[in-house]
């Protein structure tokens, strides 16, 4: 396999527009779909990012832009993993080395990026609500001619939200078209009664009513996604076809390099290897410190082995939140409900109702999904459900869709509910086990995406007592308040500062309760008051601490340094703590004006 950009005969150099691809023989586009593949694995090899759901769509990329008149014609990828060939034959090909990267395009689609990017799709399963609205405003604006058209994966369309769509879009003359992508896999392996369903329709053996034929659609299949004449002859048709239709398409997950074919888990987001034998690159040797999730997942399995009534739920996202190392250990413990964030936070307040010590591990940014679920399944109830959000803060290149900057600030003023950011591994460890011994109220646990810095963390738990705050260092004129793993970049610029001992800094672990008795004394005794966290400067940790002090009547300044107001891009995390103005450098400086 060559690289793309050594290869000048070949059809995909020609094509930077829908334009450019119908003007090719239908016969051609085999060859152009042998090239896409070629190009997107060269450049991911290198660049990194999500591998096997583009690959996997391939084909039916190139029959979508083949056979409609995309832009005018609406194209919505569900979710934007599998939109990489899109990018690239939308007029990004030759600027698609940036994706993901600071400054670069993103990588999910995104509308201020490409009128070809009918609408932004970083989270799952909104594809179909989306498009249903379009069609229904095609309606009422006279645009009759105008086609919809939605590609939604088999873990997606499993999903509360695709159901939603799908119900009210039956009872419609909208003309939509959603192309199910079917190739058992999310991140990890689909689960649940429907993915049954769709093995059984898969294979002949499903004796019950088509289901969507049941909810009024005009279905066809299932057909071979990799078969571009078929796929091409297919879409012509329904292309005729008046009102919601559905296409089901067979696909493989990673087709056309063997490795992610074979371990379609791990090249979701493969990470940096090698083109053309699909190896991943070895890492140089180093011990690291573990990720966070790891601790997690370890230490939810430490604690379960001892203590029967522990549980764990994660929505779809066993293997990146680290819930797997349970379902490995104690399947019948540990509960995948697909993406479902919805059920999965109410399931976890039912099984705690019933006496169950529920862990329930949701990414900070799709708990968002959940945000009624937790006022009132979980909250209102006082019911004491443990939720870690993995992916707190912000996560690096899947950018804005995926930052978990908004936890503290949409969690902080629901009654009940603890609030937790550990400083590092050893304090998510004995959180853990604290949560487990058992609460009165539910805790909200936020930790990063990422490595911490202890290589010694499996030591003994210990209980910790809720609402306590701590000293790190002593000082005599400034105080800086820190929230979670951001305070061990503060400890680290405390070393390089001329004047170090007129700065004290403090760790602040619980953002709710607050440490009231050890805040006062700081507000009391310190001239200038700096909180530092990594999420939203609007009703985030800061804020607590002016409302606190607001409350017992001190007046000072208080400078917070948060993500400000507005959504912050994707890139490299040191360049975006830079941009959001949370980084060592932002802080130092104002630190030296005072000193």
């Amino acid at each position: 396999m060559c690289l793309y950009t050594n290869n000048l005969n070949s059809i995909l150099e020609h094509i930077n527009s829908p334009k450019d691809l119908k003007s090719l023989h239908q016969k051609d586009l085999g060859q152009l779909a042998i090239e896409l593949r070629e190009f997107i694995i060269d450049i991911v090899s290198v660049k990194e990012g999500h591998l096997g759901a583009s690959l996997g769509v391939v084909e039916l990329t190139i029959a979508l832009l083949y056979v409609f008149n995309t832009p005018v014609d609406k194209l919505i990828w569900d979710v934007g993993h599998q939109a990489y060939g899109h990018k690239i034959l939308t007029g990004r090909k030759d600027i698609f080395d940036t994706n993901r990267q600071f400054g670069g395009i993103s990588g999910f689609p995104k509308m201020k990026e490409s009128e070809f990017d009918a609408f932004g799709t970083g989270h799952s399963s909104t594809s179909i609500s989306a498009l249903l609205g379009m069609a229904l405003s095609a309606q009422l604006q006279g645009k009759i001619e105008r086609q919809h058209i939605a590609v939604i994966g088999d873990a997606s369309i499993a999903s509360g939200m695709a159901f939603e769509g799908l119900n009210h879009a039956g009872v419609t003359n909208a003309n939509i078209l959603i192309v199910l992508n079917d190739n058992a896999m999310g991140i990890d392996p689909s689960v649940g009664a429907l993915k049954k369903y769709l093995t059984n329709v898969k294979t002949g053996t499903a004796k019950e009513e088509n289901i969507f034929e049941c909810l009024n659609f005009h279905y066809t299949g299932p057909i071979d996604g990799h078969d571009l004449p078929l796929l091409v002859q297919q879409l012509k048709q329904l292309q005729k076809i008046e009102g919601p239709k559905l296409l089901h398409v067979i696909t493989t997950k990673g087709k056309g390099l063997q490795k992610a074919e074979e371990n379609q888990v791990t090249y979701h987001a493969p990470g940096k290897f090698d083109r053309q034998t699909g190896e991943l690159q070895k890492k140089n040797g180093a011990v690291e410190a573990p990720k966070f999730q790891d601790v997690f997942g370890k230490t939810i399995v430490e604690l379960a082995l001892k203590n029967e009534k522990i549980v764990g739920i994660t929505p779809a996202m066993p293997t990146g939140s680290s819930l797997k190392y349970m379902m490995e250990a104690i399947p019948e413990r540990a509960y995948d409900v697909g993406i479902a964030e919805q059920h999965a936070v109410t399931l976890a307040a039912g099984m705690a109702a019933d006496g169950l010590i529920v862990f329930c591990n949701i990414y900070s940014t799709f708990l968002q999904r959940a945000y009624d679920q937790v006022i009132h399944d979980v909250a209102l109830q006082n019911l004491p459900v443990i939720f870690c959000l993995d992916r707190a803060g912000l996560v690096g290149e899947d950018g804005p869709t995926h930052h978990g900057v908004f936890d503290i600030a949409y969690l902080r003023c629901i009654p009940n509910l603890t609030i937790f950011s550990p400083l590092n591994e050893m304090a998510l460890r004995n959180i853990m086990y604290t949560a487990q011994l058992g609460l009165d109220h539910p805790i909200a646990i936020r930790y990063p995406r990422g490595r911490g810095k202890t290589l010694n963390w499996q030591l003994p738990m210990k209980k910790i007592t809720i609402g306590k705050g701590e000293i790190l260092k002593k000082g005599t004129k400034i105080a800086i308040i820190s929230t979670g793993p951001i305070g061990n970049m503060i400890s680290d610029m405390l070393i390089d500062l001329d004047e170090p001992d007129e700065i004290a800094h403090y760790n602040f672990p619980f953002i709710k309760p607050l440490d009231s008795v050890l805040l006062k004394e700081i507000l009391q005794n310190f001239e200038h008051i700096i909180t530092i966290e990594d999420g939203s400067s609007i009703n985030g940790f800061g804020s607590a601490v002016l409302e606190f002090a607001n409350i017992v009547g001190i007046n000072k300044i208080i400078k917070i340094f948060g993500v400000p107001d507005n959504f912050i891009t994707h890139g490299n995390t040191q360049k975006l703590y830079k941009k959001a103005g949370i980084d060592k450098m932002s802080v130092k400086k104002y630190v030296q004006q005072f000193l």
